[in-house]
């Protein structure tokens, strides 16, 4: 018992490894964990102080309390039993499914990934490519909003910086969760997307225990008061004007809504609109196709932020022109139902808010010298440029959209319009004037189409 026992020096080390491993674990792990957490709760705290509305403690739930209340509820164990019933699947085998979906679906929102990382680099990004504006944007009708309600940003999708535009914007105002599509399962955006309190949502699956176990995250979220962004097109727009919504998420929305019970649902429209659309190219191709598939070879990526980083360093590099936000009037959901005898069809729920989001879409130069050109049947000079793009602007303003006008200048306008459409290659400058480059008229209406939607829009 008392023997000297020989052990060679790497198992020693492995043993005292182990040691210390569980020492920490069992010692100095609860005091650390309970340390971090107050750390965590007092930095929440202080952003709730400054934030316009606070982060939900449901937000902050550890990510596998949020799983198993998604998939405990008697919804999804419903869906289980009727999926195992359906298919003659043992139901432990249906459940772990459900499992893996609810996984999948709930992130694990960091407030330090969020306020410490990404409102920083959404700023960054959005001011290192476009000059930044606000539109339109009714501060008395958005600070009347309940702080009890749910509010819900629903906005055009033109481009994916959308997300990064609209983190910067309302970065002071509250945490955004966005439900986030397949492009960002892959890894390391994964991890980061849940981090900032992101779902995924597979867009086309139609298999019905998935839908329920996204329905409830969904539900429980609304119920919960966390604020989210949604885009009800279901994805970016290939022709440049706001589609139809895709009624998924806001029926997932409507179905767990009780206007006696619950607390108010508050959607706030968002018109997002730029004058260079970084995916245009690929966005005009895949009308074609109709498919939004960005397949980007590694070389090819390397060799656009190579060059990119060159232009910085040699200071040749021109920002891609304005990128504005503009925010509309809040629409309630408990209103809106009490307006029509207290129920809504989730088809004329979208139909109002895709209508209110098309209506605030902001008019910038190149949209608007665009919209011009899109129409001219040869050459124009440019002072028949500026004095059509006077025309559009003045009955664009009558109807109430907002048209920015850099510098109050009509000419500089048209200038910077016309500069952004050159150096994309779609507009030739000739002796006659300037217009369209051979192959690119359809590049040009997708521009054209942002201002043109406002023109010809049904009242």
């Amino acid at each position: 018992m008392f023997e000297t026992v020989a052990l060679p020096v790497w198992a020693l080390l492995l043993i005292l490894g182990f040691a210390a491993v569980a020492a920490v674990d069992r010692v100095l792990g609860p005091g650390l964990r309970w340390f971090l957490r107050r750390r965590m709760e007092r930095a929440v705290a202080r952003l709730n102080a400054r934030l316009d509305r606070p982060i939900e403690p449901f937000k902050l739930l550890e990510r596998q309390d949020t799983v198993n209340r998604v998939l405990y509820s008697p919804e999804v164990m419903q869906a289980v039993q009727e999926h195992a019933r359906t298919e003659g699947i043992p139901e432990e085998v249906v459940f772990a499914k459900a499992r893996r979906y609810a996984r999948e679906i709930v992130p694990g929102f960091s407030t330090a990934a969020y306020f410490g990382f990404a409102t920083r680099v959404a700023r960054l990004l959005s001011r290192a490519f476009y000059r930044v504006r606000l539109g339109a944007y009714d501060e008395k009708a958005i600070s009347a909003i309940d702080h009890d309600a749910t509010v819900i940003f629903v906005m055009n999708h033109r481009s994916n910086m959308d997300y990064v535009l609209v983190t910067y914007l309302v970065a002071e105002r509250s945490a955004l969760a966005y439900a986030v599509g397949e492009w960002a399962r892959v890894w390391p955006l994964r991890s980061l997307v849940r981090a900032l309190g992101g779902y995924f949502i597979r867009r086309r699956s139609r298999n019905p225990l998935y839908r329920r176990v996204l329905s409830r995250y969904v539900q429980l979220s609304a119920a919960n008061g966390v604020t989210q962004a949604m885009f009800p097109e279901g994805g970016l727009s290939l022709d440049g004007r706001v589609g139809p919504a895709k009624l998924g998420l806001l029926s997932y929305v409507l179905q767990g809504f009780d206007p006696a019970r619950d607390r108010d649902v508050v959607f706030v429209p968002i018109g997002i609109n730029y004058d260079r659309v970084i995916e245009d190219r690929v966005l005009v191709k895949a009308q074609d196709t109709g498919t939004r598939a960005f397949r980007v070879s590694i070389r090819r990526a390397l060799w656009v932020a190579a060059r990119h980083l060159l232009q910085r360093v040699s200071g040749r590099f021109h920002r891609f022109g304005y990128a504005a936000v503009s925010f509309g009037a809040p629409v309630s959901l408990r209103t809106a139902m009490a307006e029509n005898g207290g129920r809504i069809d989730v088809g004329h729920l979208g139909d109002l808010l895709t209508t209110r989001v098309r209506d605030i879409v902001p008019v910038l130069p190149v949209p608007l010298v665009a919209a011009v050109l899109a129409g001219a049947e040869g050459p124009m000079p440019r002072a028949a440029i500026v004095a059509e793009a006077g025309r559009l602007r003045t009955a664009l303003a009558a109807q109430g959209a907002h048209v920015h006008l850099p510098r109050d200048d009509p000419d500089y306008e048209v200038t910077v319009g016309l500069r952004g459409l050159v150096a994309r290659g779609v507009l030739r400058e000739t002796a006659e004037g300037y217009h369209v480059a051979p192959g690119e008229d359809a590049l040009l209406r997708f521009y054209a189409n942002s201002v043109l939607q406002l023109v010809h829009r049904d009242r």
